[in-house]
């Protein structure tokens, strides 16, 4: 596959789409932050690609001021495959989710982690603040438009499952681990869930 066969496939871009890209946070993209409570966050070492969701409650991303947002690091599994890839390779895409709302934002930039304590505590929820932050600098700003979102249903209740799909996080954990897991009820991963959430 060359680039000319995809223009061949696909034709040219849209005038409108080439044209939404910006590069510095106004009023469209701050409200649009302000009312997420979902991100996907991609990163890189130069050699792999890792993604992974972002959650709090609405406004839990601050934007800085045109250029930078910060983004709170809650409690996980301590993999730190993300930030581990930003020690090497600053690079970072941000996509911006809100309930209801099938449009996405998008922020590809550069970030850098922080551990300043009057930084992290302006951040703290339920009495505990992160142990680093996020500074992240956009350099290219745009929406997408709803296509995904609406053909995955992912707002549309009456298209969910009834029930659960597949197995519990605990049998999926023992199954690609090998390791004996002696719970593996969806109340067990609840529980945990509930302890360990902030």
């Amino acid at each position: 596959m060359t680039p000319e066969r995809l223009r061949e496939l696909y034709g040219e871009v849209h005038p409108k789409a080439a044209a939404k890209v910006i590069d510095k946070l106004d009023h469209h993209c701050r409200d649009f932050i302000a009312n997420s409570t979902l991100l996907v966050m991609a990163t890189t070492n130069g050699d792999q690609l890792d993604v992974s969701p972002k959650g709090d409650p609405a406004g839990f991303v601050q934007v800085e001021d045109d250029t930078h947002v910060i983004i709170p690091d809650r409690l996980g599994n301590n993999r730190l495959d993300g930030m581990m890839n930003i020690l090497k390779n600053p690079a970072i895409s941000l996509l911006f989710m809100i309930p209801t709302v099938t449009e996405t934002l998008r922020i590809n930039g550069t970030a850098e982690i922080s551990e300043d304590p009057d930084l992290c505590a302006r951040f703290a929820l339920r009495g505990e603040a992160p142990k680093t932050v996020l500074r992240v600098r956009a350099d290219k700003i745009l929406t997408h438009c709803g296509k995904a979102l609406l053909r995955g249903g992912i707002w549309k209740p009456e298209t969910w499952p009834q029930s659960r799909p597949i197995p519990t996080l605990y049998e999926m954990v023992r199954d690609h681990s090998g390791m004996t897991v002696e719970d593996t009820s969806q109340k067990a991963v609840d529980d945990l869930y509930e302890e360990t959430l902030y």
